[in-house]
């Protein structure tokens, strides 16, 4: 009785291909286009899928996702930025939108009619004669006015800071994070505004949210054991820049770096345990002292 030739085995995703190679997880036969590599030997699709799917993503040192590194959300910043200052020059159709305002000898544009729309004014006649304002109902300024600028050396000297400024904080915090001390330090400048100013004052500008930038570098980069020393002379002179040129919101500024310090401390040196839980408390603590805030002032405007 003769014995049967040995069968050639055959890849188990294409049956009419013959093999010799094996997957060193599952040790089906795999063809050479099914082979992928692994760190001993090769792997079929199927274990390369599973094993990706075991292995848990890659996080920073304060629990935010690693594609920070790509500066997405920094990108999409600046792009909307952008964006809003192009809608402004097209809204007022005046080469002034440019430069040539009142601000900074000239340099700074003028207000349009996009400004007058979104620009943090506590309650005021607007220039088509109605009554606005936060006061009034109009809360959405205190978000837009954080996407708003007045005249293109206002925009580039705001969107030069976020470019330096945000892709170093978003790898260290993640975009999620970053995200959310960018849009709450400008919140925070722009209701600091909003208690502070004249009540027909109107305030825009990216700076309110660069501010808490600064802040939040400084909190972070401690926190990490880095040196810091050289991002304080940059802020100082910023400051004293604040203090010093007329008709720049003071109050906008501060109120930026304060807030933007208080959610980077909040992100930084939330414990281990529960770290995210930490997290989004302390931000929703921070939203509704400012709630508070501008509630209070809403109803001083009014009596």
């Amino acid at each position: 009785m003769s014995e049967s030739p040995p069968t050639t085995p055959v890849c188990y995703r294409h049956p009419g291909r013959e093999t010799y190679i094996r997957c060193t997880r599952c040790d089906r036969p795999i063809c050479p286009e099914c082979m992928r590599e692994a760190s001993v030997g090769h792997q079929c699709p199927e274990c390369v899928n599973e094993g990706r799917r075991s292995v848990r993503p890659a996080r920073t040192a304060f629990g935010g996702g690693a594609a920070g590194r790509h500066g997405y959300v920094t990108k999409a910043l600046i792009a909307l930025n952008v964006l809003f200052f192009l809608l402004s020059i097209a809204s007022a159709r005046s080469g002034t939108a440019l430069v040539g305002g009142s601000g900074l000898g000239g340099l700074m544009g003028s207000g349009t009619p996009l400004t007058d729309w979104g620009s943090v004014i506590g309650l005021a006649v607007l220039p088509d004669g109605t009554l606005g304002g936060v006061a009034e109902g109009q809360w959405y300024r205190l978000v837009t006015a954080m996407f708003l600028h007045y005249g293109v050396i206002h925009l580039l000297l705001n969107m030069w800071a976020l470019w330096i400024l945000g892709r170093s904080l978003e790898v260290n915090l993640g975009p999620l994070r970053f995200g959310a001390l960018y849009l709450i330090a400008g919140l925070g400048g722009n209701v600091a505004a909003y208690l502070f100013s004249a009540q027909n004052a109107a305030t825009a500008g990216a700076s309110t949210a660069v501010f808490g930038l600064f802040a939040a570098l400084i909190i972070v980069g401690r926190k990490l054991g880095r040196d810091v020393s050289q991002v304080l002379p940059i802020l100082v002179i910023n400051l004293v820049f604040t203090l010093t040129v007329p008709g720049i919101s003071i109050p906008g500024h501060l109120g930026g770096l304060v807030v933007g310090g208080a959610m980077a401390a909040v992100l930084a040196y939330a414990p281990r345990e529960r770290r995210s839980l930490v997290q989004v408390v302390g931000t929703a603590i921070i939203l509704l002292i400012l709630l508070a805030a501008v509630v209070f002032r809403t109803a001083q405007l009014l009596s």
